[in-house]
């Protein structure tokens, strides 16, 4: 009984062991900071590496670009002013909206033993006011799309749209007062769709962003004006279109009718003569006959 016990905590503790060999962790994976100020970034790492352990730091930005942070003992060139080194740890005395990405602390030891924690890092940063695109004129039936996007804003804003200062549900079926609406809203890019617009979505329109960062920031009311075809236009259009070329047509056979286009002159063939072919041969032996007459007389 009491063997079997000391055996299942050997076995537990040898468990524990491979666990906790060769690790590395951070005291906090997601920080958040306001935009130039100061943030520490965390990294430890188990006796198991040795004292003579490698550390490094890397980081990839939002595109997917990475480099160096912390490389060879020492900051890199573009953290060197930026960045301080105590322990595995470094610290940002102040970051900017190009520092958010992921950031890896790489630790590698005795035997090339290897581990790794992730960090990442959010800088705060208020949208702007959001660039927003709004037709003024079209026309029924047609697909319309309104956008609107900020370019500032850190973590990435999200997006609604106002209709008469009235603020538009993202899923207008399931809201009273908006089931007739046809639009599509995608609060993530800023877009919203009216896949077949209709006279009675003409209002002023306004979009808004909005993140944890700081206040929401809306940009300038432009109305849509949804107007119907205009049918009789197209038909004046065309049966002007038609006069034109019928007068056209008169034009060109009563000028031809007066002479006063150019007329088309028939070429006449030319002559061709055949002269048959001489029957002393070519023209040096023709010339060599007459000198030879000549020389006989």
């Amino acid at each position: 009984m009491i063997s079997g016990w000391l055996v299942s905590v050997l076995v537990f503790a040898s468990a524990a062991t491979v666990v906790s060999s060769f690790s590395v962790t951070t005291s906090n994976a997601n920080v958040q900071v306001k935009e130039n100020e100061g943030v520490d970034l965390t990294c430890s790492y188990s006796a198991d590496f040795g004292s003579s352990a490698r550390v490094e730091w890397k980081f990839k930005d939002v595109t997917g670009s990475q480099k160096y942070v912390f490389y060879d003992g020492k900051p890199t060139a573009p953290y060197a002013n930026r960045v301080n080194v105590f322990g595995s740890n470094i610290r940002f005395n102040k970051v900017t909206r190009r520092d958010n990405g992921v950031y890896d602390c790489e630790v590698s030891g005795v035997n090339s033993q290897f581990g790794e924690a992730r960090v990442q890092l959010t800088v705060l940063v208020p949208p702007s006011p959001p660039l927003c695109r709004i037709p003024t004129s079209v026309t029924t039936g047609n697909k319309v799309m309104l956008y609107c996007h900020d370019k500032d804003g850190s973590p990435s804003p999200q997006y609604r749209w106002y209709r008469n200062d009235i603020l538009l549900p993202p899923e207008p079926s399931k809201i009273s007062g908006f089931q007739n609406s046809t639009y599509m809203l995608n609060s993530a890019n800023g877009n919203l769709e009216f896949p077949s617009v209709r006279k009675t979505d003409t209002a002023p329109y306004s979009c808004e962003a909005f993140n944890s960062a700081g206040p929401p920031q809306r940009c300038r009311a432009v109305k849509m004006e949804v107007s119907d075809p205009n049918t009789g236009g197209i038909v004046a259009g065309v049966i002007v279109a038609l006069v034109l070329l019928v007068l056209l047509g008169l034009g060109i056979w009563y000028a031809h009718k007066k002479g006063y286009l150019p007329r088309m002159t028939k070429s006449k063939p030319k002559k061709v003569v055949y002269q048959p072919p001489s029957g002393y041969g070519g023209e040096d032996d023709d010339a060599e006959f007459k000198q030879k007459s000549s020389f006989v007389v």
